[in-house]
């Protein structure tokens, strides 16, 4: 799409307003961009091919097997840099439940071993510089920005928290008592409630990811069980560097050769992530707080893989019935026929390491929670009984399509997305085979899939709230409840 001509400067107040003719949209019809159609829904765009880049392409790996994706983007004065790390909450003994976020949490926060907590945030404050580290459920990871004259100093930094982190005990008695105080408000949001809830239901009680920090796993903690745990997962070997910005690629390469060429790894492989073995048991679950006029529900259970042969339907079904923002069935029925909530949507997760879960959920007034359950429950049984509508399926296909390339937009967003595929061991032709995947995907495909994979007999059903409010359920629509349900 090009600028045409521009038609005017008009002042108004505070500045201008500047008008500009476009092109590049055709109206129906011919007449090209000169013709105004009635209505912008009459506007039709030609096909813009997208070619994603191919990772080969920014690969590098250092002497000692460290892997560097590369991107130089010479347009500002800036470096990104990126480290995915190979270790995660996962690994943390189940008597010290909180010990790996901790450990990403200080290690930034804890100083090293030659800087202090206090001299390290004032020097990258005076350099405007900004380095940050954490460890999530499957993942560690660790980054820095700077200005490009100042990279040499902020990798000296950067590598010297990967190293030799400190682990400063004030402020790791800080952290701790913060999150001893967060812990005990961690029941006043029923939005913490049903994510908890509702992963302990589909995970089973004794896997990692359900798991929650408490009192005395937070306060048997010490600086030596960070130290040990840095020690046996931060090793270059561990390490999938991703950068972006303005550098020259051998240059940069023979920076991350200087800082980790005398740094030994182990050589001991990491424990893969473990699956559950829990089956989710169908049912109705409530958690009584009556001190709210709202009720979350969330309804689901176990998805698929992202390696499914069928995962470019999934995609396409579940953006149909509530994936697809406003253009959703659900949206559509819930919020704007029904106006029972604000917010209402499902995913139909593709899990790495096991199966994500499909779900779908929304938040209500108590009184029609029950209501509002009815129709998400008829929608999960149209999308398994009726073949969706051909608008529904180009709108869902040209969605996903068309914003596809936006994985790839930027520099830093090219070098991440390879970064991480390389992490999780995502087939390398995925991204060429995005788009034609999704553009083949058919009514009959959507309907297959959902017969398949969403099945009403394995429902649970979590809802968070007023309990007696909500199977009380709304006067004026008797119809309704948990009850029949």
């Amino acid at each position: 799409m090009t600028v045409k001509a521009i038609m005017g400067l008009f002042p108004v107040a505070g500045g201008l307003i500047l008008l500009a003719s476009v092109s590049g949209c055709v109206a129906p019809g011919g007449g090209g961009a000169e013709r105004i159609v009635a209505h912008p829904d009459a506007l039709q765009f030609s096909e813009r091919p997208f070619t994603p880049p191919q990772p080969e392409d920014y690969r590098h790996v250092l002497r000692g097997g460290t892997v560097v994706y590369l991107v130089e983007d010479h347009d500002f004065p800036l470096v990104n840099i990126n480290v995915t790390i190979r270790t995660g909450r996962y690994l943390e003994p189940v008597d010290k439940v909180g010990l790996a976020a901790l450990v990403g949490e200080q290690m930034r926060l804890g100083g090293t071993t030659h800087i202090s907590a206090e001299e390290l945030d004032e020097e990258l404050a005076f350099l405007a510089a900004s380095i940050s580290s954490a460890i999530g459920a499957t993942q560690g990871g660790a980054s820095a920005e700077c200005l490009s004259k100042d990279l040499d100093r902020v990798l000296e930094l950067f590598f010297d928290m990967l190293r030799n982190p400190a682990f400063q005990q004030d402020r790791l008695d800080l952290s701790k008592a913060r999150r001893l105080q967060s812990m005990r408000r961690r029941n006043d949001s029923t939005g913490g409630i049903e994510a908890r809830e509702w992963v302990r239901l589909m995970r089973g009680e004794d896997h990692f990811s359900s798991l929650s920090a408490t009192q005395p796993t937070l306060e048997s903690i010490t600086r030596e069980d960070l130290l040990d745990f840095h020690q046996r997962y931060y090793r270059p070997e561990a390490f999938i560097f991703a950068i972006s910005g303005d550098f020259e690629t051998e240059d940069m390469l023979a920076r991350l050769e200087r800082r980790i060429r005398d740094w030994e790894g182990t050589g001991e492989p990491v424990a893969p992530v473990p699956k559950p073995s829990h089956i989710p048991k169908p049912g109705i679950y409530m958690v009584d707080k009556p001190d709210v006029n709202q009720g979350r529900l969330s309804v689901g259970h176990l998805g698929a893989t992202r390696n499914n042969p069928d995962r470019f339907a999934l995609m396409i079904m579940n953006s149909i019935l509530g994936g697809g923002g406003f253009n959703s069935r659900l949206m559509q029925r819930v919020r704007t026929e029904e106006g029972l909530a604000y917010q209402v949507a499902s995913s139909f997760g593709l899990g790495v390491y096991y199966e994500g879960y499909f779900r779908a959920y929304f938040q209500s007034r108590s009184e029609s929670c029950a209501q509002a359950l009815s129709i998400v429950l008829d929608e999960i049984n149209r999308i398994r009984t009726e073949k969706v509508s051909d608008d529904e399926l180009s709108t869902a296909i040209n969605s996903i399509a068309e914003s596809f390339p936006q994985a790839f937009s930027t520099p830093r967003s090219i070098v991440n997305t390879f970064a991480d595929d390389a992490y999780t061991g995502r087939d390398p032709d995925y991204w060429n085979e995005f788009t034609d995947g999704i553009r083949a995907v058919t009514a009959e495909d959507v309907l297959r899939v959902a017969r398949r994979y969403v099945e009403p007999e394995k429902l649970v059903i979590v809802a968070v709230g007023n309990v007696a409010d909500m199977l009380a359920g709304d006067a004026d629509h008797p119809e309704f409840s948990f009850e029949k349900l």
